[in-house]
């Protein structure tokens, strides 16, 4: 199947003709159009986003996940220029986890677009703190210790899958555990932490490389310093990933962690919930009553504080970080693409001959608006929208 597409590229606005064939690049070359350009739309690589949690009410942790429901779940995102992504099981018991893995591993051997789709998985928990706050939305019930034998376990249900692990620096056997993973070629992440600075160094010692959703899963009130934030922020050994939704962070936290970690060593996540694509309304999870707002928050049910999640994707976040921090459009695609690629050793998708053919055609008109996607393509093949040209 071939393909061809004019457009206008991300990083430099250079009109641009991109031949496709055999789901990659074949050759990009300027264009020379006779008029004006201005209503092309732009061509950047598609979206990597390492923490989505599921769709549409299906988690991908839950003990009733299938292979179906799997499929079902992420075939929406490519109309959100999201054509790679790592589903996410938060903490919960074995078998659920166990469950959840065996369906994505099922998906993946059935269907060869969904393991494109899927270049790894991420075990958020249940190795987190227990501690109000830090904990976040994950259930306190199933949070334990570090536990390596039964991450290998988890690993055999999803086919050696599990690409990252997001663990608190603190909790039992986190060294030990650390040490073993990532011998095995897991990336190791910190996060949902209440740890003291010197844990968090062990932890990067041990070979953590990543800060998960860095300023969220914390307390609503710490010590001044110094503390794990500020801990995670200075050792320039940790990469960061941060919601950049609008509503996770303050623009001032943001501008921080970028400026801190740099465009090169940050990564944008929605990290959005089962209950992403959900109507506006009240949701019972699990022991609790949760509320999707209008404006896209998950709050717990009743109030308009306290976040449990998101239902913005991947595109909002992209947006919304140029807008917060001034960064070129190209740095914002790249911390929401290549970076995480670079850190989880993914095939990087690039704008040049021989690159797989995942790209997403979309019009921006700068800070303060939003992406509005106008084609994804996946493998060389127009899995949303239209493309002309």
């Amino acid at each position: 199947m071939s393909l061809a597409v004019q457009a206008r590229r991300y990083d430099t606005s250079e009109p641009v003709s991109i031949e496709i064939a055999e789901g990659r690049i074949q050759r990009i070359v300027p264009a020379w159009p006779s008029d004006a350009v201005n209503d092309w739309p732009l061509v950047a690589p598609a979206l990597l986003d390492l923490q989505i949690n599921g769709h549409a009410g299906t988690w991908f942790s839950s003990a009733t996940l299938t292979a179906d429901d799997v499929i079902n779940t992420l075939e929406p995102h490519f109309a959100h220029g999201i054509t790679r992504l790592c589903p996410t099981l938060i903490t919960a018991s074995f078998e659920a986890l166990d469950s959840g893995f065996r369906a994505i591993d099922e998906a993946c051997r059935r269907e060869s677009w969904v393991e494109a789709m899927v270049p790894g998985c991420h075990l958020e928990g249940p190795y987190i703190s227990d501690v109000d706050g830090p904990r976040g939305a994950h259930p306190l019930e199933h949070v334990r210790g570090a536990d390596y034998d039964e991450f290998n376990r988890l690993q055999q249900a999803a086919g050696g899958r599990i690409r990252l692990v997001t663990l608190a620096a603190e909790v039992d056997g986190a060294v030990e555990f650390i040490e073993r993973v990532t011998a095995d070629g897991v990336v190791v992440a910190i996060g949902h932490t209440a740890a003291e600075p010197e844990q968090v160094t062990a932890a990067v010692d041990a070979g953590a490389r990543l800060s998960t959703h860095l300023g969220n899963g914390a307390h609503g009130t710490i010590r001044r310093h110094p503390n794990y934030i500020w801990q995670q922020l200075a050792d320039s050994r940790l990469w960061a990933s941060i919601i950049t939704d609008g509503h996770h962070l303050p623009e001032s936290v943001i501008q921080a962690i970028v400026r801190t970690k740099s465009t090169e060593r940050t990564i944008i996540t929605c990290d959005a919930a089962g209950l992403a694509g959900c109507p506006p309304g009240v949701y019972d999870e699990g022991s609790m009553q949760v509320e999707i707002l209008e404006d896209g928050r998950i709050v717990i049910a009743g109030q308009d504080q306290l976040l449990a999640g998101s239902s913005l994707q991947t595109d909002t976040c992209v947006a919304h970080v140029i807008t917060a921090t001034g960064v070129s459009r190209r740095e914002a695609f790249d911390m929401a693409g290549l970076n995480p690629s670079r850190l989880l050793g993914f095939e990087a998708i690039e704008l040049k001959q021989g690159s797989r053919a995942d790209l997403v055609l979309f019009h921006h008109d700068g800070p303060g608006s939003p992406l509005e996607i106008k084609a994804t393509i996946f493998r060389g093949e127009v899995r949303h929208g239209t493309v002309t040209g």
